[in-house]
């Protein structure tokens, strides 16, 4: 989330994948690994072509490292739909995309615990960063993006919980 602050409400979320109905402060999420939502979105066009990007290195989490997905936190009581919707146009300036919701998934590491909510979404218009959360970005095709992450430090939580999927897609 753009400017997100340490004190941003965050739900958070039981081993079942559902919220337990309680929140706590982003710095309290971060600081203590605690299990909350968040939201991976892969942006398409329609030449089949995926959206590829460098975090900043002012992330509060993995820093610098490249991402082929947008997304964010939930906020506390925040739907995950529109959470995508949001990160998505903050991140990149994709807005009025229809978000496809392709799945959910897990991730654990010893600095994110998170459920996941996982969408892909058509968008042929012009890509716009957030100068605080991308540093560089082009679009790539599946087959590259899959070279690209043995290449290069991808996000983890995307590439454990995309990859699969990504995969699915080159052998289309």
């Amino acid at each position: 989330m753009t400017g997100a602050s340490p004190s941003e409400q965050v739900a958070l979320y039981g081993p079942d994948g559902r919220p337990t109905g309680e929140a706590a402060d982003r710095a309290r999420v971060r600081r203590d690994n605690l299990r909350h939502a968040a939201t991976h979105v892969v942006v398409r066009n329609s030449d089949g072509l995926v959206y590829v990007h460098r975090r900043t290195a002012t992330k509060d989490l993995y820093p610098g490292l490249y991402d082929f997905t947008a997304g964010g936190v939930l906020q506390a009581g925040e739907d995950p739909l529109l959470s995508a919707t949001r990160e998505v146009e903050e991140e990149l300036g994709v807005s009025g995309a229809r978000l496809v919701p392709l799945f959910e998934a897990d991730y654990a590491d010893d600095r994110a615990r998170f459920h996941a909510y996982c969408f892909v979404c058509l968008w042929d218009g012009p890509i716009r960063w957030q100068p605080a959360e991308v540093a560089w970005g082009q679009w790539v095709t599946p087959a590259r993006l899959l070279e690209m992450l043995d290449e290069l430090e991808f996000m983890p939580d995307a590439v454990a919980n995309m990859r699969p999927w990504l995969e699915s897609l080159r052998q289309r």
